[in-house]
């Protein structure tokens, strides 16, 4: 026998007994964005190489590390996505949805990093990202935050932190960014590899370094908070006292940086404890610089992306109650005749309530056997149709769930029984 094919390490195929939590985690997401204005963007899963990395950064370790980028038959260097933002800007610069409009963007589906794999970091992961072009005020930084929050309210997911910051313009930061790679020039002999290879390249992301043997060093740092323009901290100001007027607390965290040119002012994370290292489930920003640096006209843009798989881990282990899916009847069949008059059956009752869940039992077998299936469903009735139910157009509806007397019911009346038994 042949050695079974296993999934690429990283890559993780989500079950049925798991995917109501996704599906539940979706559909809420999908529902609060939608109040919100927000209309869904599909983008392919591959792009042109060059967009990620003059979006992200050659010298980033997404680009130079962890993409899974190969040349096509033409020879064009091809990339599965690490994000989805660069891709929503080049979608909107394409079609036309960017210059002297405004619009409100969002999308879902997989990304792909070629990390190691751990819990809550995979290979191929998911996110929810939401993207808003053409408004540069801090009433949409709030209104996305304040939406995002309301995210964790629908969930049922009390266990998250808003962190906050801001990164200044591009100028400060550019002014900011000298004192700091000056400070730590100055202390050479502290800085890991990593940081080492950061510092004339992309300083700001030292600051965000977990190397716990760095964190004295990092403490003593300058803060940009110490260096904004006055445009900027009005606008963080502002940013703070709509959160503060919504009721969204907040800890504002100097140290919260990105790392790349585009990105300015307004930057945020909502992370947790219960997730080990990787306790960042949502992370946005504010970046005016990027419509212009992939090829658009000037474009403010501020946007977030959420981890699916994070999020569904907090939903397991809060252990959040998913809407039901489980059948509503399940179909006994006994004889040819019965399984004939019964599969038209239940086509005639999902004509006739679209929201009714029927579950027919396929496959033969004896009546005791599909009673042990029709109880394992989870399905609130049986409706058992046999020889004599045929001839006589009844069905039997058997209550699985209640202490309730078996019911005889003509077909012509079952839509009208299951309606106020199941109260649909």
């Amino acid at each position: 026998m042949a050695k079974a094919i296993q999934a690429i390490r990283g890559m993780n195929d989500i079950l049925p007994d798991h995917i109501g939590f996704w599906q539940h985690l979706e559909n809420t997401v999908r529902t609060i964005l939608t109040a919100y204005g927000y209309q869904e963007i599909r983008m392919p899963i591959m792009e042109k190489t060059e967009l990620f990395a003059r979006s992200i950064g050659e010298v980033t370790d997404i680009v130079e590390k962890e993409m899974y980028t190969f040349a096509d038959r033409n020879g064009d260097s091809l990339t599965l996505r690490p994000e989805g933002t660069a891709g929503c800007v080049r979608a909107g610069i394409e079609n036309g949805l960017m210059y002297n409009q405004i619009q409100r963007l969002w999308y879902t589906g997989p990304m792909f990093r070629h990390e190691r794999p751990q819990k809550g970091r995979y290979r191929q992961f998911h996110q929810i990202g939401a993207e808003v072009f053409g408004l540069n005020g801090p009433d949409i930084d709030a209104e996305m935050i304040v939406m995002t929050a309301r995210f964790w309210r629908a969930l049922q997911l009390p266990e998250v932190e808003l962190q906050l910051n801001t990164l200044g313009s591009n100028e400060a930061r550019a002014q900011y960014r000298d004192q700091l790679v000056a400070y730590l020039s100055d202390h050479m002999d502290q800085l890991d590899e990593d940081s080492r290879r950061r510092l004339n390249s992309n300083p700001l992301r030292i600051l965000d370094s977990k190397n716990p043997d760095m964190q004295t060093l990092i403490a003593g740092a300058p803060q940009l908070l110490d260096h904004l323009d006055s445009e900027s901290a009005d606008h963080f100001e502002l940013l703070k006292q709509r959160l503060t007027q919504a009721g969204v607390a907040f800890q504002v965290n100097p140290r919260l940086v990105r790392g790349l040119d585009y990105y300015n002012r307004t930057v945020f994370e909502w992370v947790t404890t219960q997730l080990g290292a990787q306790g960042t489930v949502c992370a946005g920003g504010r970046y005016d610089g990027l419509v212009e640096q992939i090829g658009g006209r000037a474009t403010p843009a501020v946007g977030f992306a959420m981890g699916i798989e994070r999020l569904v881990e907090l939903l397991v282990q809060a252990q959040v109650g998913l809407p039901d899916s489980a059948p509503h009847v399940y179909f006994i069949m006994a004889g040819a005749e019965a399984e004939q008059q019964g599969f038209l059956l239940a086509e005639r009752l999902r004509d006739e309530l679209p929201q009714l869940r029927v579950l027919n039992h396929c496959g033969g077998g004896s009546i005791k056997n599909q009673f042990k299936k029709a109880d394992k469903s989870a399905a609130q009735l049986a409706l058992v149709l046999g020889e004599s139910e045929c001839q006589q157009q009844q069905v039997q509806v058997k209550y699985l769930r209640e202490e309730r007397p078996q019911q005889t019911v003509a077909q012509t009346e079952l839509v009208t029984v299951l309606k106020t038994v199941l109260a649909l």
